[in-house]
């Protein structure tokens, strides 16, 4: 090779150099004619690789630099008006091997020799726009702080048990906190021999949860970020208690005690009618400040769901999940779809009680769907899109006594599995999402906004049921 811009065996020359990215695209730097004639092949991080690191992209365990011991990574951002920049999706690392890792330890595996020193290039991503023509952003090193470490730690030895259990093909980003095991592959990751079952698992990666990488930003942007309230005070905890016990037992002290008497203990009074009551409420139970986000929470992704039971621990209602557009179910696949993402998160269930009039706190769980239970709700959302993609969302129009018009779909309901359903998310009928083709009872291209619904008895009977 013929000699490079930088100093193979210096970490300094090489970051000096990778920094000259900052404010420029690849075609900036690199010359528009060294990609005319390769049609832009591959991705961002192979033709940054290529082209201005001047070394062939490749599939080593050894870091990119390794005489320095630097891993280059590549990953699209988003400008947001609030937020400075955001990550567009979460940080793919290098692939697990699931035969050597399960005789691996952490400080001497793969991932570790790989991954523990980042050089990271964020690009802004804008669609229509060619790779070679994205504005790079932020340029800078990351190594992990020691508390993050050690909850990484944790997650990796959750993801090597799995596969040394035969469970590598059940694997979901949901075990873990802040390293995921994210499907790599097409369509949604190849399959993969794994030890000690016959049964082949998806290709997978290590990869940062997307609530990390927008930690990371936040950090390499403005430094500490004060607006964030954390649950683990120290290093010495964070190796001997885990996220979840810590805020389970916050938690705990207040069991069998009803909302104002949890206020009053708190010396808190907080808007009942506020949409973000039970929000606060947790915060103020975890010792977080009401103005603050939790760190721990956001980095992890974790969905926070409120749920009242009534005497019979049956929730008052269905669970339901953001509304989702018509228009995108139909281009989407199970594995890329939103439905899945979100339910490969990790969920946090606060269960409050009736008695009589009040309310009490029951308990909490952390919990994250079960392969077996994700299989299921795949065929449910299938039937949702063959019903869109084909216009047969309404079935029957009726009419009650005062002329009301009742629209009966074709859209999966309780009955059909007993995990979720689908059903209106709406301020009312004339809320509403463009149809990708015309409704062909209705004749119009557009309907009430739908959701996907957790079924209240599969909560009562697999998630507050221990």
């Amino acid at each position: 090779m013929n000699s490079l811009p930088y100093n193979l065996n210096d970490k300094n020359s090489i970051i000096k150099y990778a920094k000259q990215l900052v404010g420029k695209s690849l075609k900036d730097v690199c010359g528009k004619e060294l990609f005319e004639n390769q049609k832009n092949k591959g991705g961002f991080g192979q033709l940054l690789e290529k082209f201005y690191f001047l070394y062939e992209p490749n599939s080593d365990s050894e870091p990119d630099f390794k005489q320095v011991g630097l891993e280059l990574k590549s990953s699209p951002i988003k400008r947001l008006k609030r937020l400075r920049y955001v990550s567009k999706e979460r940080l793919v690392l290098n692939i697990i091997n699931y035969v050597e890792v399960v005789n691996q330890e952490f400080n001497s595996s793969s991932f570790w020799k790989k991954n523990n020193n980042l050089l990271l290039v964020f690009y802004i991503y804008e669609t229509g726009k060619e790779k070679v023509d994205y504005r790079i952003e932020i340029v800078d090193e990351w190594s992990f702080p020691e508390i993050d470490l050690e909850i990484i730690k944790k997650d990796w030895d959750v993801i090597r048990n799995k596969v040394k259990d035969g469970k590598a093909h059940e694997l979901s980003e949901g075990d873990t906190l802040y390293l995921g095991a994210c499907t790599k592959g097409s369509k949604g990751g190849n399959l993969r021999a794994q030890p000690n079952n016959n049964t082949k698992a998806k290709q997978r990666a290590y990869s940062l949860k997307q609530g990390y990488v927008n930690h990371i930003i936040a950090t390499l942007i403005d430094g500490t970020k004060e607006n964030y309230g954390k649950l683990i005070p120290s290093l010495a905890i964070a190796k001997t208690t885990s996220l979840e016990d810590i805020v389970i037992s916050k938690f705990a002290k207040y069991y069998n005690k009803t909302i104002p008497n949890i206020e009053a203990e708190l010396n808190l009074k907080l808007n009942p009618k506020a949409k973000n009551f039970y929000a606060n409420l947790t915060k103020a139970i975890l010792g977080i400040e009401l103005k603050n986000e939790i760190e721990e929470f956001s980095k992890a992704d974790i969905i926070v769901k409120t749920v009242r039971l009534n005497h019979d621990n049956l929730p008052k209602e269905h669970i339901s999940f953001p509304a989702f557009k018509f228009e995108d179910i139909v281009e989407e696949t199970w594995d890329n779809s939103s439905f899945k993402s979100i339910l490969e998160h990790k969920f946090l269930f606060i269960f409050l009680k009736y008695d009589n009039e009040d309310l009490k706190l029951q308990k909490v769980k952390f919990w994250n769907m079960p392969y077996n239970d994700i299989k299921e709700v795949r065929k449910m959302w299938l039937k949702t899109k063959c019903v869109i993609k084909n216009g047969n969302i309404v079935k029957e129009i009726k009419f009650d006594k005062n002329g009301k018009e009742r629209r009966l779909t074709n859209f999966p309901n309780k009955k059909f599995n007993h995990i979720s359903h689908v059903r209106p998310h709406a301020l009312n009928s004339k809320d509403t999402y463009k149809l990708p083709k015309i409704d062909k009872v209705t004749k119009d291209d557009v309907y009430t906004k739908h959701c996907f619904w957790l079924n209240d008895s599969y909560v009562k009977d697999y998630i507050f049921k221990d």
